[in-house]
């Protein structure tokens, strides 16, 4: 069994902050990551662009440059790669976490499909885009729906409909619709969602104006099939030809995961963890939590710009500072 002071569940950016602070204090630590590098952020769409400057996803005093000011997912991926090579971080990937065990004196041992780890202290920043929300709707499995979305050539010609009204869907509406896509839009509400990005918005709002691309607002999808899908609209039940559902509905945390080791949830709606926002120690000793996993289903409250600081305050509570 391998002996760490902290074992870091989570390659993203947040858990790579974890890691430097880790290697600056000179504690003997290990990054486990079920997927590859950054994999939350290798399964962004190839076309997206951040909403944050370049500057703002940096992490250990690591330059970040960018062509343009907010940098795209391939700039990103480059950023953090090279930010594990030159630090020379103790990365283990495709090691998913399968066991996690207390042990005497708050330490922890935790199982992987490749070696035996314990650890004195535990951090967790496994972000939240493993769990799609799904629809709920029979036809939900068939391989025509998705939850994930990379790039849109491959809807180039096709009737697509996009579940949403957010940054997400309106992205893949919008991307599509110019790659020749016939594209439907389903809003649950009467409006575009109000955090879509001010550049964008215009956009969206005009090309539906126009009927380039068709919207049913107040409208939800009650059932998928082969060939089409039945919408309930304000106006009745809606029947489409359909290629493929783009179901951009947002994601959420294994919460269930972390109910299962120990950690405390609140009781409404929002299951935040609980964690002292002071040290982000949990309410289970020497367990921290990272990221944007602190805020449980409220998943558009924390980024990578104001997560990063929670390594820090990680390691002042290790250190005892």
């Amino acid at each position: 069994m391998k002996k760490v002071d902290v074992l870091i569940v989570g390659a993203g950016p947040i858990g790579l902050a974890c890691g430097l602070e880790c290697q600056k204090a000179g504690l003997e630590y290990v990054i486990l990551e079920k997927g590859c590098l950054v994999n939350s952020l290798y399964n962004y769409p190839t076309t997206m662009t951040f909403f944050s400057t370049s500057e703002r996803l940096e992490i250990g005093e690591v330059p970040f440059v960018s062509i343009a000011a907010k940098p795209t997912r391939a700039e990103a991926l480059e950023y953090y790669r090279r930010v594990v090579q030159s630090k020379k971080l103790n990365v283990r990937l495709f090691e998913k976490m399968e066991v996690f065990i207390p042990q005497e004196n708050n330490q922890y041992q935790i199982e992987t499909i490749k070696e035996s780890y314990l650890a004195q202290h535990v951090i967790l920043a496994t972000g939240f885009y493993d769990l799609p929300n799904t629809l709920g709707v029979p036809g939900e499995d068939l391989p025509k729906v998705t939850h994930y979305y990379k790039d849109p050539h491959f809807y180039a010609f096709q009737k697509v409909l996009v579940v949403g009204a957010n940054n997400s869907a309106v992205d893949v509406a919008l991307e599509t619709y110019r790659k020749g896509a016939e594209v439907t839009m389903v809003i649950r509400d009467k409006e575009i969602g109000k955090s879509v990005k001010y550049w964008v918005r215009p956009d969206i709002e005009n090309r539906i104006a126009e009927g380039a691309i068709k919207a049913y607002f107040e409208s939800e999808i009650i059932e998928v099939s082969e060939h089409e899908v039945k919408i309930k609209t304000p106006n009745g039940e809606v029947t489409l030809e359909n290629d493929w559902v783009l179901a951009m509905t947002g994601y959420k945390p294994n919460l269930s995961f972390l109910e299962k080791i120990g950690i405390q949830l609140s009781d409404d709606q929002q299951k935040k963890p609980f964690f002292d926002g002071t040290t982000m120690e949990t309410n289970m000793p020497n367990v921290f939590l990272a990221g944007v996993i602190c805020g449980g289903m409220d998943t558009r409250s924390l980024f990578i710009e104001n997560s990063r600081v929670h390594a820090e305050l990680i390691m002042n509570k290790i250190l005892g500072k």
